[in-house]
């Protein structure tokens, strides 16, 4: 299911949203499972809104201009779904945002913290207000009063000197409208206070934990209240809070009865005086390390009554969640449930969520990712990993479609390299895109990436080597398991006899090392173990081949999906930058950060060879893109100096087959028309024309003075710009036209902005470009689809229709071809961004 967003009232939906890949922002309470099934969690700048069910980002939510730190939603009492959803951020803000028909907007924004907030929660006092708690590193807790019909009111400010509170948990008194207010800190301690007669006071405060709390969270069962806080001290301990009448609290005089220790303290609402006794309940020892989260299953609703399950959930550092729960006969809190990740090189998760049922739960780790448990519906007491969403935990700086169209890889500055495919579950009308592969797991951020043939591509990072990886047999057989494709007819097309299983990273090492079928570890069914070397007692491999139909879980992306490392390419003197490959996928063009005129130049390499093919020399800083033309023939470079380079490839001779670039045009600094750093370009699909654009927020097109220009190499090509200069209002980073022209024979082209919107243009070639009538413009993303931060990178699919949706028997009916004819008026256009997420949108150029 594609979530459909419209550019305008008036006109139908330009661009569809058909997948958002990302993950969650590494702290703490940063994921919300709402009763209706949608979980929130903060990306970056924005709340993602996603459906575990149907497998997708239903919305974005952008409003924040800091990192979303804390997501929750307001639960209503009646179990009625959530109408409101409160997140905090480090701008220091906080956001209620409220849902209309399934749209969320943002109602009610609150300013007063000085620091970035780090925990939110958020409940119903009445109908229409809700109160807010807030946690921030300014060492205060704050309370706001939010009503429909008004602006924010910070009611409280609690102040804790030189301490932080690391989580805040809101409940109602059981028999009363006060809310009590738990908060836990870095003094180790859980601290209550009651808010009556429009005054906060502290309650108490419970000690026992011996380190940071980290986590509380509060359940009522109608009569009494269970409050659970975990530690840094590895332990969870649950209290009860319940009403005493007068008459309870002097009657403690029996020496006879072990009782637990009771605290005591008075409330007072409307001259009416309660009492109320806290006590603790049990203390959980089961996780080897710091507990980050807790989380009770949410209330069930049994007879029109609610009824709220003593189950607990906990996540820990140690990369296991656990299920707590009373035994029945004997009232004894025992582990009920436990799951969670073995090996890897991963530190253990941040916060856990049980689904609405308690059929599904949830943790998210300190790299991002999003692990999922499924109950098994055959076996009772078993849980199997579930398919979830996965993306970059930090800024995607490059994107590449396969040249088939039918995945893509993206790298970022979270030092990973990641595959995204659409699925079709079984059963299921729709595919959804996943990730299924981590070719490569690296030691320094990328940069760049090039695909060079179906299952090859060159990698670039923060490094001064180029890292060729080609896809393992196990990776094209899983492949295509998941995508539908014939397992012989893609062997075929790569040479499978040499292929190895699959890769693994030596401990200490940066290369991905082929494992072959020999390498894999036989299963041995004597008892003893025999070693013929050391080498054999320390084996290297991790990998485990895997037999996939459906997307893996982090896990196995994390040891199992990587590609082997078959060459490194030497040369340049500093950091890669960027990289590209012609359509031949012959030559791979590379350049790397430059300061001076030596370093900045672009070196050819062979595909075949591997061999380092030439170096062209022109400009004078950071060649910060390249693109070769459709047709090979040329090589265009953009720098920070300003100017473009034109390169053309020479006619080969018996005495150099191999291919060779001349110069064969550039702009100067008299010549240059952008006058600010060139951040992208990109060539027209007939190869006649190129496009530049700038921060300087410029978009030009330029192409040969005679377009009937002969063909000999030796004359200089004379360009100049075709186009009207295009005034784009932002600093256009990223540029891209599509491969297909539109009905007219106009020339379709996406720009990405630094602010994180993309447009869409109709650019016609005339005799004369001044006044700008060549230009149109014809759709942009909206709000909630644009990104928050810069787009990186645009890349259209190198084939028209929606990847996951050709239909690909030979006899087709009539009906069938009709499909595929409204299929090939679809494009799709993949986006990259600094907000660490990858976007595809699909676009209909008959809505155009």
């Amino acid at each position: 299911m594609c979530t459909t967003t419209s550019t305008s009232n008036m006109a139908a939906a330009v661009f569809e949203t058909c997948h958002v890949a990302c993950c969650a922002n590494r702290t703490p309470n940063v994921v919300s499972w709402s009763r209706t099934g949608i979980i929130a969690f903060g990306t970056c700048h924005s709340v993602a809104l996603y459906d575990p069910q149907e497998r997708e980002v239903v919305a974005l939510l952008n409003g924040h201009t800091g990192r979303v730190n804390a997501v929750q939603w307001v639960h209503r009492k009646d179990y009625a779904p959530e109408c409101f959803l409160v997140s905090g951020g480090s701008d220091n803000r906080l956001i209620l945002w409220e849902g209309q028909n399934g749209k969320f907007s943002q109602a009610v924004e609150c300013k007063g913290h000085t620091g970035p907030i780090c925990a939110v929660d958020a409940i119903y006092t009445k109908d229409s207000e809700i109160l807010v708690a807030s946690s921030a590193s300014d060492s205060t807790v704050r309370l706001w009063l939010c009503s429909e019909t008004s602006e924010a009111e910070c009611l409280h400010s609690l102040s804790f000197g030189s301490g932080f509170m690391m989580d805040v948990s809101l409940v109602l008194l059981p028999g009363s409208r006060v809310p009590v207010l738990a908060c836990g800190g870095d003094d180790s301690r859980v601290h209550l206070y009651v808010r009556a007669n429009g005054e906060l006071k502290k309650a108490m405060t419970l000690q026992g934990h011996e380190d940071w709390v980290r986590g509380v969270a509060w359940a009522s069962t109608g009569v009494e209240l269970l409050l659970a806080s975990c530690s840094q001290d590895s332990l969870i301990r649950v209290w009860k809070l319940c009403a005493k009448s007068r008459s309870d609290t002097g009657a403690g005089d029996d020496h006879t009865v072990i009782r637990m220790k009771e605290d005591i303290f008075e409330v007072e609402e409307k001259e009416v005086s309660f009492m109320y006794a806290v006590t603790l309940e049990t203390v959980l020892a089961g996780h080897e390390n710091w507990v980050y989260g807790v989380h009770w299953q949410p209330p069930l609703l049994k007879g029109g009554e609610l009824q709220q399950p003593l189950r607990l959930l906990s996540a820990s550092m140690d990369k296991t969640m656990i299920i707590w729960a009373p035994e029945e006969g004997s009232g004894v809190w025992v582990e009920q449930v436990r799951v969670g990740e073995v090996g890897g090189n991963t530190l253990g998760f941040y916060g856990c969520q049980m689904s609405p049922d308690g059929s599904m739960i949830l943790a998210h780790a300190f790299h991002g990712a999003l692990h999922l448990w499924c109950k098994d519906r055959d076996k009772e007491e078993e849980w199997r990993p579930g398919v979830v969403i996965s993306g970059h935990f930090n800024a995607v700086q490059d994107l590449s479609w396969d040249p088939e169209g039918e995945f893509i890889l993206s790298v970022g500055s979270d030092q990973t390299t990641r595959l995204f495919t659409p699925w079709r579950k079984r059963g299921s009308k729709q595919a959804t895109w996943h990730e299924i592969s981590r070719p490569q797991i690296h030691g320094y951020d990328m940069q760049c990436l090039a695909m060079v043939g179906r299952f090859q591509f060159v990698s670039g990072a923060d490094e001064k080597v180029l890292r060729v990886f080609q896809a393992p047999r196990n990776f094209v057989e899983n492949f295509a398991n998941i995508s539908g494709t014939s397992k012989e007819k893609l062997l075929a097309s790569s040479d499978c006899a040499s292929l190895p299983e699959g890769a693994s990273t030596p401990a200490l090492g940066l290369s991905n090392k082929a494992v072959f079928q020999g390498d894999l570890a036989p299963k041995t069914d004597e008892g003893e173990e025999r070693f013929n070397s050391a080498s054999d007692q320390y084996q290297e491999s991790y990998f485990h081949p895997l037999n996939l139909t459906e997307p893996p879980p982090e896990d196995h992306l994390l040891q199992n999906t990587l590609w082997p490392e078959v060459q490194k390419l030497y040369g340049h003197g500093f950091e890669m930058f960027c990289l590209a490959s012609d359509s031949s996928r012959t030559v791979v063009a590379s350049a790397c950060k430059a300061s001076k005129a030596e370093h900045a130049a672009v070196l050819l390499w062979s595909t075949a060879s591997w061999r380092q093919l030439q170096m062209l020399p022109c400009h004078t800083l950071t060649v910060t893109q390249m693109a070769f033309s459709p047709d090979s023939l040329l090589l265009l470079a953009v720098s920070r100096d300003r100017t473009w380079s034109l390169w053309r490839r020479n006619q080969a001779t018996p005495e150099s087959p191999e291919p060779q670039f001349s110069l064969c045009a550039h702009t100067g600094k008299d010549t240059a028309v952008h006058s600010r750093i060139i951040w992208s370009c990109g060539w027209s699909p007939d190869s006649r024309y190129f496009v530049t654009s700038s921060r300087d927020k410029k978009v030009i097109v330029w192409g040969p003075y005679r377009p009937d220009s002969s063909e000999d190499s030796a004359t200089p090509l004379q360009i100049k710009p075709c186009s009207s200069i295009l005034d784009v209002g932002d600093s256009a980073t990223a540029v891209a036209f599509c491969p297909s022209l539109c009905a007219d024979n106009s020339y379709l082209l996406a720009v990405g902005l630094e602010r994180g919107g993309i447009r869409l243009y109709r650019w016609r070639p005339g005799q004369e470009p001044a006044g700008g009538d060549d230009w149109s413009s014809c759709g942009e993303t909206t709000a909630s689809q644009s990104h928050t931060l810069a787009v990186k990178r645009l890349r259209w699919r190198p084939t028209a229709g929606r990847a996951g949706r050709e239909n690909k028997e030979d006899g087709q009916t009539d009906g069938e071809c009709e499909v595929e004819d409204e299929e090939s008026s679809w494009v799709q256009l993949a986006s990259a961004g600094a907000d660490h997420s990858v976007k595809i949108f699909n676009i209909n150029k008959r809505a155009l």
